[in-house]
């Protein structure tokens, strides 16, 4: 029995793109999407930010018009995604091969199946609305499609709610606690007797929390403190995980400045211990990476400042860049947590040895050079960190990998550094203008003056020449008039 679930208005395209993203999320293999509309309905796009969402939206999803079906492979099953308008007899699907138990099943024009149609699906039925949009109604037939249609269909508050439940703290009070850039959400969860924090990370934004589940477990086979997982649904973007305090160094540091040299002693302890383990799995931090970061501070500070590059300017930029990164980013021997720094680190003194230093956000770690983090925590985008410090820490980092170079550590670290605050700076530029978060601005004059300072390095000459030609400084006057436009 077939139960409608949820009209859902899809206003634009955008919405029709938001719809398929949160579809992907929930998918598994085994199930199977009837895309039902006429000629222009919206399925096709339905299907392509679905598939995108497993693939990646530079992949090309072509349409299966005249090849009846496309396959992509992801990491945990095949996608199909079939468009049987041509299909003359049901029969015809046996030279097809469609497998609705082990793929991910995407069908346009489905009622070409007749009876060979799977008992078990989720049906979206496209129309046209009265301003101009769509209408998408949502419907599932079967215990599977029941539940999947009942998820697409639940709020993100719907959803949180049913997997504190399911945890054991549907009981417990939730709070929520002030985010970053990200598209992440956290809560705090407590009851009498104990408390936890809840990432929500839906799929739709952006997010998948399996990488921090992945890294989690690098941490943890080091005996460093990254929180316990108490409870994870992949599927839907949630994870429960242990309350690791608010002694978070920054504030720490503030309050009780005599501790500050105490932390970074510890902050920077820390760092030997990532050096790459056979049990390590993560992304290189490749050249295309480390470029396609770099290239944020022409792509979007130079335009919010007033310069629009040309294509020549850009592959000038990119080209010094990659000249300064090259030996760089052949290098793996670290696990990169790429977003060290005090605001992600937790004072836990109550812990012995390297436990004493909690550790945040670290999703998006790679295999790369060891400078990368010690970078990230002596020049932090949010709080001052003196050059006595910065240099006593370096040089202690230093004494603990006797087989660096110090010459040749101290130049890479420089470039990092570069690479990293040009990064910095675009990124907050775009949080300015893409996604209208103006205070992140505030920010800028002193990534800028990090960025600056490792631009001093002999090595960098051409690099600082042609920031100097061509990008714009941080004036109080240019970022008041990028707030206000």
């Amino acid at each position: 029995m077939m139960t409608t679930r949820l009209e859902r208005p899809l206003p634009d395209v955008h919405a029709t793109i938001a719809l398929g993203k949160m579809i992907a999320q929930l998918l598994a293999a085994g199930d199977t999407l009837f895309l039902i509309g006429d000629l222009g309905a919206g399925k096709s796009t339905l299907a392509r930010a679905i598939i995108h969402s497993f693939i990646g939206e530079s992949e090309p999803v072509p349409s299966p018009t005249f090849t009846i079906t496309q396959h992509y492979e992801t990491p945990d099953f095949r996608i199909i995604h079939a468009d049987l308008y041509r299909l003359a007899e049901p029969d015809e699907l046996e030279e097809i091969g469609l497998d609705f138990e082990a793929d991910v099943t995407l069908i346009e024009w489905p009622d070409r199946l007749e009876h060979l149609a799977p008992p078990d699906r989720l049906e979206i039925r496209l129309k046209p609305s009265d301003d101009g949009g769509r209408i998408a109604t949502i419907s599932g037939m079967g215990r599977s499609a029941e539940s999947l249609a009942t998820a697409v269909c639940a709020s993100r508050d719907d959803l949180r709610t049913r997997f504190l439940d399911t945890a054991g703290w549907g009981e417990a009070n939730c709070f929520a606690i002030p985010g970053d850039a990200s598209g992440r959400r956290y809560y705090r969860v407590s009851n009498p007797e104990k408390k936890a924090i809840l990432m929500d990370a839906p799929y739709a934004a952006g997010e998948d929390v399996r990488p921090f589940i992945a890294v989690t477990r690098m941490l943890k086979q080091r005996g460093l403190s990254a929180p316990e997982i108490k409870a994870e649904d992949a599927r839907h973007g949630f994870l429960l995980l242990e309350d690791l305090g608010d002694a978070i160094f920054a504030p720490v540091c503030t309050a009780s400045p005599d501790l500050e040299i105490e932390l970074y002693q510890a902050a920077t302890d820390i760092l030997p211990r990532l050096t790459i383990a056979k049990y390590d799995e993560a992304p290189d931090y490749d050249m295309h990476t480390l470029l396609r970061e770099a290239a944020l501070l022409v792509d979007w500070w130079c335009p919010a400042a007033g310069v629009e590059p040309s294509q020549d300017m850009r592959n000038d930029y990119l080209g010094i860049f990659a000249e300064v990164l090259k030996n760089i980013a052949e290098t793996r021997s670290t696990l990169v947590l790429r977003d060290y720094h005090a605001e992600n680190l937790i004072w836990l003194p109550e812990r012995d040895g390297h436990a004493r230093v909690g550790l945040l956000d670290y999703q998006d770690a790679l295999l790369g050079h060891p400078a990368y983090d010690l970078v990230s925590l002596l020049e932090d985008a949010r709080r001052d960190v003196s050059p006595e410090i910065a240099e006593m820490m370096i040089k202690r980092f230093l004494s603990h990998q006797p087989g660096l170079d110090a010459a040749s550590f101290r130049a890479d670290y420089a470039s990092l550094g570069a690479q990293r605050n040009a990064k910095i700076v675009g990124i907050f530029a775009r949080l300015c203008k893409r996604d209208g978060k103006p205070r992140y601005l505030s920010m800028i004059p002193r990534v800028w003056a990090h960025l600056e300072r490792d631009l001093e390095a002999p090595h960098l000459d051409t690099l600082r020449d042609f920031i100097q030609r061509h990008v714009p400084a941080p004036t109080e006057a240019l970022l008041k008039r990028i707030a206000l436009t």
